[in-house]
């Protein structure tokens, strides 16, 4: 296992009732465990939106975009008004407004931003989603919305914008902040979490592999990373307990252009909000738009 799992870890809790089923569906029958397995394993935890993003959500002008080749609606954000437009990509289990605080800081300066609640998530429509659907969003909602000055990611949403960057989408500067970045990793910690032998996450990779048509490890954006020539700064915490600073390390030593930055204490949600991180955020920001 160790080979697969880098030192990779969730801070969320699975349900003990969760792990049981899945343990004792193992035992059963490891087929049905898989399949059980990988819809957990696609399926955001839809949280209520904390008041700090109240604001952001009260005034956003919001609306439905269908994405076509994944046939869901996402709801978009159009947060100020200002022809300077920001990318925001919330990770898994987040929301459009997730990144609000970096959103005010912005408006603050003149730039309006665009967001959306990822496929099956906040008021987005479909229950089950993957990475490969937030790629495909991105370029829909540039299509719509874009061209973007410049584009930030949190956790998933970093992998998507990396992703997204390495096929084709443009902008002038990427933030990318506790990102991941290989998809044996995620894979792998999310089943041993559930305390299931390596075999399930065998079965659930080779899974995700047709849907991508592909080895979906070639979606781990140290591995799109190579292809990515926009500046980027990166964000990570030392105690980030969601993806190990690792992830964020491997995909700076791959960009053509980057900046690392660690902080410490902030783990991997708490960053968004901190007044030093926002500050050198809107910093580099300005100086590529």
């Amino acid at each position: 296992m160790a080979s697969k799992k880098e030192n990779y870890q969730q801070s969320v809790k699975i349900p003990e009732p969760i792990t049981f089923s899945a343990k004792t569906l193992q035992f059963i029958s490891p087929k049905l465990a898989s399949k059980y397995v990988a819809k957990l394993f696609a399926t955001p935890i839809k949280h209520p939106t904390p008041k700090r993003e109240h604001k952001m959500e009260h005034e956003a002008k919001k609306e439905r975009l269908l994405i076509s080749s994944i046939k869901k609606e996402v709801v978009i954000y159009e947060y100020g008004e200002s022809k300077k437009k920001i990318l925001l990509v919330h990770g898994w289990s987040g929301r459009g407004t997730q990144l609000s605080k970096i959103a005010d800081s912005l408006l603050k300066i003149g730039y309006s931003t665009i967001s959306f609640d990822g496929p099956a998530h906040g008021r987005s429509t479909g229950k089950t989603t993957n990475m490969l659907e937030f790629i495909d969003t991105v370029f829909e909602v540039n299509k719509k919305y874009g061209p973007f000055e410049a584009a930030i990611g949190h956790s998933l949403g970093s992998m998507t914008l990396v992703n997204a960057a390495s096929r084709g989408f443009k902008t002038n500067a990427m933030v990318l902040i506790g990102s991941g970045d290989k998809i044996d990793d995620i894979i792998y910690d999310f089943t041993n979490k559930l305390g299931l032998k390596e075999k399930i996450g065998d079965s659930i990779k080779m899974g995700f592999d047709k849907i991508a048509m592909e080895d979906v490890n070639n979606y781990s954006a140290s591995i799109a990373a190579e292809d990515v020539k926009i500046p980027a700064l990166l964000f990570h915490d030392k105690n980030d307990l969601d993806s190990p600073l690792s992830s964020s390390e491997n995909i700076h030593e791959k960009l053509k252009n980057s900046e690392l930055i660690i902080t410490e204490g902030l783990g991997h949600r708490k960053i968004l909000g901190d007044d030093k991180v926002i500050l050198k955020l809107i910093d580099f920001i300005k100086e590529y738009s």
